[in-house]
């Protein structure tokens, strides 16, 4: 992967936990910026661990699928992308919104260990190409802070409208990912 692509999928990594911040943003009162910093971090972190996590776990698999490598990285990817455009078209809920939400450690990290699975499930598929997990979980973090730090201040303006967009193209990045992967592969 090349140094545009891995930024390309922190961003699309962090588009779902943008689209959670915007939503704690409308229903927090006035988020300040140290609170939307703090629940940047907290969704970093996560968000930074779980491609290393799915990268483990995908290498100890590795060497039994390495023929198809490329293809189980791509399928990965590819149903990730469709899942989060899924999400992002689908209907809201009818379910009354609980406005006086708590937006505590505890609630923040939940919600972050929520929107990070689709960064676990793309670390196993990383582990079936040449990637420097490191770099790739330090992109990822760091993106997730930056949108999530943004998401939350922007949240009280735009509320939902943006969170289901930004889902959808994060999606179709995630696909463009898995699609350089495998042409990469198959290029060679």
């Amino acid at each position: 992967m090349n140094p545009i692509s891995i930024l390309l999928l922190g961003f699309a990594m962090s588009t779902d936990a943008f689209a959670a911040a915007i939503g704690k943003g409308a229903a927090m009162a006035r988020p300040r910026l140290g609170q939307a910093m703090r629940a940047g971090l907290i969704f970093g972190v996560i968000e930074a661990i779980t491609p290393v996590i799915g990268w483990l776990l995908g290498k100890s698999a590795s060497r039994y699928i390495e023929a198809w490598d490329h293809w189980a990285a791509f399928g990965l990817l590819l149903a990730l992308g469709l899942h989060m455009i899924w999400n992002g078209v689908k209907p809201e809920s009818d379910e009354p919104v609980d406005v006086a939400k708590k937006h505590g450690f505890v609630a923040l990290a939940l919600t972050g260990l929520s929107t990070s699975i689709d960064a676990l499930a793309v670390g196993v598929g990383l582990a079936f190409v040449d990637v420097p997990i490191a770099e790739v979980a330090v992109v990822i973090g760091l993106c997730t802070f930056s949108m999530v730090t943004l998401g939350v201040m922007l949240g009280r303006v735009l509320g939902a409208m943006v969170g289901k967009r930004a889902e959808m193209i994060g999606g179709v990045i995630l696909i463009g990912v898995g699609v350089v992967i495998l042409y990469e592969h198959l290029s060679r």
